[in-house]
């Protein structure tokens, strides 16, 4: 090839790596074994507005509460969850262990840290790899990669980005008669959760 061919290509991908690495994951991950029941997929609580890691005193009452939604019998649309995951403490944020801890003591289950923010497509494989056949899963994730994270694991997000003031929805994916649904719901938690 000439240098000029040469030069245009190197621009084009040049132009073309970053639009690719924002997109993301815009499609499902290989399912490997039988899915879980239920994937319930919420954002960490509400953090502080100063830089700092942790969740904010809202936040922590959110996660106080939190057995509240997901204890067995609490709600007849949210199962209880069998497993459970949050991305790993960072430098950036110890917000999703925070926030599921008080869940994880009521319901005496290990919270599997094990994935960074960014692995979502990993997190993806794992659940779909037939380990967490038939149970139900509860993932606290940071928002920004939850859109992401539903299409990955074959469920169409009902908005995205999921919105940055946006603490009390929880998506409940499915998987039954080789079907994925997802549905929108609320925590109605705390006051002025929305409906």
């Amino acid at each position: 090839m000439s240098p000029r061919v040469w030069f245009r290509l190197f621009w084009t991908l040049l132009f073309l790596l970053p639009i690719g690495l924002i997109g993301g994951c815009s499609r499902k991950v290989a399912q490997t074994g039988p899915p879980p029941a239920t994937i319930l997929l919420i954002r960490h609580a509400e953090k502080l507005n100063d830089g700092r890691i942790d969740l904010s005193p809202i936040g922590f009452e959110r996660a106080r509460l939190l057995p509240k939604v997901f204890a067995p019998g609490a709600r007849p649309d949210l199962p209880t969850p069998q497993a459970l995951f949050a991305t790993r403490e960072s430098a950036h944020s110890n917000r999703p262990i925070q926030t599921v801890t008080p869940l994880a003591a009521a319901l005496h289950l290990p919270i599997d840290d094990s994935f960074r923010d960014q692995d979502y497509v990993a997190l993806a494989s794992t659940l779909l790899s037939g380990k967490y056949a038939g149970k139900v899963v509860l993932v606290v994730w940071h928002h920004g990669k939850i859109p992401q994270l539903a299409t990955a694991l074959g469920a169409k997000p009902p908005y995205k980005p999921w919105p940055e003031q946006q603490y009390d929805r929880i998506w409940r994916i499915d998987y039954a008669d080789g079907k994925v649904t997802i549905q929108d719901l609320p925590y109605a938690l705390l006051p002025g959760d929305s409906q």
